[in-house]
């Protein structure tokens, strides 16, 4: 008699089950770590605003939300003020304001910002509104060991509220501008790396040579650290003066329609707020800014001007010849080269306690800023 075989061994089933409870222990682990990661942000706001208060920066926001679950932690900021107390005070305003840090990596803060700016004294209107098409910013580090800030504006817009037709002081296709502290940069002895990008920057309402678009690409180390301390701009020159302050130009490029000038060198403040320094310039057009900021005119009137008055005299009219001799004048103010295959002259811009000297000649004053 055959033994009846044996009855097939039962599957165990639970090892199906277990990839999908570890999801979900995963899920909870993440959720509960969002949670506690969304908490930790509102009370790390509050402290900050409560240390930027004490400081005389005064934050607040009419409406505030925390989201951005599961990857990220966003804070959105409607009606957000920033409040600067001083002589005098200043008064930032703005609609909205998004930031958002990852939680794989809570140094990087990103946001996005909504315009108008208004900036104003306190109870006071706007004295300047600020505008752009699409605004955001980036920093990374921590609030006490900053590695970078940056911000771009597209479209970016200044504008005079009080003036009879509302003036756009300023606009541009595109604004960047990047800061870092530099190599060697201590606690103490901070040294700021800055990167300005500029493109079709149009300022005709400041000054006539800025009515047609100007590109600038403009890389700088300011010295002498930054105070955010709110205080009277005088006041913060004169500090900085007074802390060795300077600033190097490692490479300034600027261009309007055929002119091209770069530029390096280093500026800095006198004892009585003069500005004080040496540029190296090379310039492409050079005959076009000669006509621009009317140098042979100024020319005339000044040191060499006396050369040309001591030609008429020598001779009737020859004075009239030299002054029309652009030519000789770019001859006298540097020396012929190229720049970017193109003919160009470089000739040194020199300040010394607020006296501006082109080549050899004294061109104009820029007054003490504090």
């Amino acid at each position: 008699m055959s033994r009846p075989a044996d009855p097939a061994p039962r599957r165990r089933r639970w090892p199906l089950f277990l990839p999908a409870a570890l999801v979900v222990v995963l899920a909870l682990a993440w959720s509960a770590l969002w949670f506690y990661a969304a908490d930790r942000a509102k009370a790390e706001i509050t402290t900050w605003r409560e240390r930027e208060s004490a400081a005389g920066r005064v934050q607040d926001c009419t409406s505030q939300s925390v989201g951005g679950y599961p990857f990220s932690i966003e804070v959105r900021c409607d009606g957000g003020t920033l409040e600067l107390k001083g002589m005098p005070g200043l008064r930032l305003q703005m609609p909205s304001v998004l930031a958002a840090v990852q939680v794989y990596d809570p140094k990087l803060v990103i946001a996005e910002f909504t315009g108008p700016l208004d900036i104003s004294e306190p109870g006071r209107p706007p004295g300047y509104t600020v505008n752009w098409t699409l605004g955001q910013a980036s920093v990374r580090g921590q609030p006490f060991g900053l590695e970078r800030v940056s911000l771009v504006l597209e479209a970016p817009s200044v504008r005079n509220p009080a003036s009879a037709g509302n003036d756009t002081l300023f606009r541009a296709q595109h604004l960047e501008l990047h800061g870092r502290p530099a190599a060697g940069s201590t606690r103490n002895d901070l040294l700021i790396e800055t990167a300005l990008r500029l493109t079709a920057a149009v300022a005709d309402k400041l000054h006539p040579l800025a009515a047609k678009p100007i590109d600038a690409d403009v890389d700088t180390v300011l010295r002498g650290g930054v105070d955010l301390t709110p205080k009277p701009w005088p006041v913060r020159l004169r500090e900085w003066q007074a802390r060795g302050g300077e600033l190097e130009i490692v490479k300034a490029r600027v261009q309007q329609e055929e002119v091209i000038a770069v530029g390096a060198g280093n500026l800095k403040l006198t004892p009585r707020g003069g500005l004080d320094g040496n540029l190296q310039v090379t310039v492409v057009g050079i005959e076009k800014v000669l006509k621009m900021f009317d140098i042979e005119r100024i020319m005339s009137e000044g040191q060499i001007g006396a050369t040309i008055n001591a030609l008429d005299r020598l001779i009737p009219g020859l004075g009239g010849i030299a002054r029309q001799n652009t030519p000789g004048l770019v001859a006298a103010l540097g020396q012929r080269t190229t720049l970017e295959g193109k003919p160009a002259v470089a000739f040194p811009v020199r300040f010394a306690d607020g006296t501006i000297f082109l080549g050899p000649f004294q061109v104009g004053q820029v007054e003490p800023l504090f």
